[in-house]
């Protein structure tokens, strides 16, 4: 009798817990068609009735963008429009001329060919300002409605105007278009005689094969250890991150974990292949806007300390999405999981809201983070990405720099030298001399680059707010008296500064010869993640020390 009751009592739990169930995601259903059906009558509404007339389409949106901004930075509503753009960014590929174009002094230039397309093969140089798209003007258009002029199906072709400084009238270019892949490693080779130096900027589809034979070439080379750059790398391929760790760490290892909503994407992905190397001497770089799956790779290795993590702090997204599609070919980009390192913890910010002004997640105190171990039992934690082993402060430009950048006299004067200078030294050996400099100068005399510093516009603050609550006839001589210490001297300033300002033009003149593999080797000897870098790997006690948790 009394295993009856008990049966009969579980039986009205399991049947009452059922129903309960039940009645919540019907519930769950109901508001979600009663919500539907609001938006959607409001949608009517406005769309009669409004004062102004309304755009459908830019109108729903908005709606959804606001919609999903409620749940984190990177699900997002892909409308048809912007699909193709989507996949630029996904795959790397699309068909065009092969250059990064952009606006400078209101004019459409061209920033960057990529060595060995259309642009560059074509003879297009930084700093020529492209006029025509097959006979439309470019003037009054932003820089994504040029790029969609100039992308197309690869084989079309389409003539650009160019008008080049130095040059006396404006010629055409007729480009035959190719399908542009952007590379992954945009430059590797031998920073000295026992370094090698791996830059990948992407995580698009074979940049794990790109890895492996950059490492592989290095080796060839005398590479007795490596630098792998991994910063500024906004992410991508999950699938190449695993592919990537693989080539540091041996086979059978855990790589990453997925945890989402729906069983599917609880997975654990291991090393499947041999590694290229285990053994060789290794640092990571990684920046602010070292994202996703940098994390994952950088994650990795500093949890089996495979290799010594140097730079900054990582950007903090843990998250993986995924594409579903909708209707009308547009589609949806939605988290659908967190990824977990092989010691456990996920670098996802705790907090998507409070960041820096780059984006990378905010400070955030250890008592709210969760300590992990590594295999050799250091301390790593979650929640705010990942944090370097050696830790090298980012160098903050002087305003002076930003406004001489800013208003194009570092780019426009690199154009005006590349006219009259028809070759340089290679990118490692050109320097930019003190002759040079003064050069600079007499041409930077009577030209506009004004600025405020900081502490000046902190005092321009409390002058406005002093009067606001009138207190501002009792402060007034210290205020000038503070003003008059800090004024800046633009003069004094190209003194101070010269050598940070010289750097800037050293690097804008090589990029006009050796593009962008010229840019990096020019910041090899300026760079302080890559001293950092050098200085520990030429210490292979302090190396194996940072390594062994000691």
């Amino acid at each position: 009798m009394k295993k009856y009751k008990l049966f009969l009592l579980g039986s009205i739990l399991t049947i009452s817990t059922l129903s309960l169930y039940s009645f919540k995601q019907s519930d769950k259903y109901f508001e979600i068609a009663k919500n539907l059906d609001i938006f959607a009558t409001l949608f009517k509404e406005v769309n009669t009735y409004y004062v102004d007339e309304v755009n459908p389409n830019k109108f729903m949106k908005d709606g959804i963008d606001a919609m999903l901004e409620n749940l984190d930075p990177y699900t997002n509503y892909i409308p048809e429009d912007e699909i193709e753009d989507y996949r630029t960014h996904m795959t790397g590929q699309y068909g065009g001329i092969g250059a990064v174009i952009g606006n400078r002094n209101d004019h459409a230039m061209i920033l960057m060919p990529y060595e060995g397309f259309p642009a560059h093969k074509s003879g297009l140089m930084i700093g020529d300002e492209i006029i025509l798209v097959d006979g439309i003007e470019t003037k009054g258009k932003n820089t994504g409605d040029i790029s969609k002029l100039l992308k197309g199906q690869a084989g079309t072709t389409v003539k650009v105007t160019i008008k080049r400084y130095g040059v006396e009238n404006n010629f055409d270019v007729v480009l035959t278009r190719e399908k542009i892949k952007i590379e992954n490693v945009p430059y590797y080779g031998m920073i000295n005689e026992k370094t090698g130096y791996i830059k990948l900027s992407e995580f698009t589809n074979n940049a794990s094969k790109d890895v492996k034979n950059a490492l592989t070439e290095l080796k060839t080379k005398g590479a007795k250890s490596v630098i792998f750059d991994l910063r500024d790398n906004p992410g991508g391929l999950l699938n190449e991150a695993i592919n990537i760790s693989n080539i540091f760490i041996q086979k059978d290892k855990s790589i990453v974990s997925t945890k989402g909503k729906t069983a599917e994407w609880n997975k654990v992905y291991y090393a499947t292949s041999s590694p290229v190397d285990i053994d060789i001497p290794l640092v990571m770089l990684t920046s602010s806007r070292s994202a996703s799956a940098s994390e994952i790779v950088s994650g990795v290795i500093q949890d089996y300390d495979r290799g010594v993590i140097v730079g900054q702090r990582s950007y903090g997204k843990g998250l993986v999405q995924a594409t579903h599609p909708l209707s009308y070919n547009s589609q949806l980009k939605i988290t659908i999981a967190k990824y977990y390192t092989p010691s456990g913890r996920c670098i996802q910010a705790i907090d998507y809201t409070h960041r820096n002004e780059d984006g990378s997640a905010g400070k955030i105190p250890d008592s709210l983070r969760t300590p992990f171990k590594t295999k050799n039992g250091r301390t790593v934690y979650d929640g705010g990405g990942i944090t370097p082993d050696i830790t090298v402060e980012k160098k903050i430009a002087a305003p002076i720099i930003g406004s001489l950048y800013g208003k194009n006299l570092i780019f426009d004067y690199a154009t005006l030298y590349v006219s009259s200078h028809k070759t340089i030294l290679p990118a490692k050996e050109y320097v930019f001399t003190d002759a040079d400099y003064n050069a600079y100068l007499k041409w930077l005399a009577g030209k506009e680059y004004d600025y405020k510093t900081k502490v000046e516009g902190t005092l321009d603050e409390l002058e406005k707010i002093s009067k606001t609550e009138k207190y501002y006839d009792g402060i007034k001589d210290q205020i000038e008296s503070l003003r008059k210490q800090v004024s800046h001297n633009k003069e004094n300033d190209l003194t101070t500064f010269k050598e940070e300002i010289k750097e800037m033009l050293e690097e804008e003149i090589i990029s006009r010869y050796y593009l962008q593999k010229g840019i990096i080797e020019a910041s090899f000897d300026d760079d302080e993640d890559i001293k950092a870098a050098l200085k520990v790997l030429d210490n292979p006690q302090e190396y194996s020390k940072i390594l062994s948790g000691k």
